[in-house]
């Protein structure tokens, strides 16, 4: 299974954030933080606004902050916003193939898929930015050290949140 580069910069933008707390982000500095384009990450976090868990203030002295807390906010749920299709094989998705109705290698893919988003179901935006790891990751990116990298929760068990 590989995640598109839109997920992928929507859970970095949501790490970037989350470290940055309580200052607001911009764009601009997120794209220059990571070496990626403005422009693709504008759609990333319009749509990351539009579900909540990023809030936009335009204008002078605007920014991204984020609308949730860390630990509201599950990594399962936030690919299964930011992913197209997360079909693994043609006949997930309705594609035709003469073995669909007998296949079981369509039955143990749909198993691998639904262990993988159960992984990373157990996993908040609070685990990502947690410890050592988050004070890491916020040295790398240039940012200060922040208390939301150390405080906002930790693993969740599968069903304990709802998802996005």
């Amino acid at each position: 299974m590989r995640l598109t580069r839109y997920t992928d910069y929507a859970l970095r933008t949501l790490i970037y954030v989350g470290l940055h707390e309580p200052r607001q982000s911009s764009i601009g500095e997120i794209a220059r933080a990571y070496g990626i384009s403005e422009s693709h990450l504008t759609k990333v976090v319009h749509q990351l606004g539009r579900l909540g868990l990023i809030r936009t203030i335009r204008g002078r002295g605007g920014g991204l902050r984020l609308a949730r807390t860390p630990a509201e906010i599950v990594v399962g749920a936030v690919v299964r916003e930011t992913e197209d299709d997360l079909a693994l094989v043609e006949c997930f998705s309705g594609g035709a193939c003469a073995i669909t109705a007998p296949c079981r290698l369509r039955r143990a893919l749909g198993e691998a898929l639904a262990a993988f988003l159960a992984v990373l179901d157990g996993y908040t935006l609070a685990d990502l930015l947690h410890g050592s790891e988050g004070d890491e990751i916020a040295r790398l990116l240039g940012l200060p050290g922040s208390g939301a990298a150390t405080s906002a929760g930790s693993r969740v068990a599968n069903g304990d949140r709802e998802p996005v």
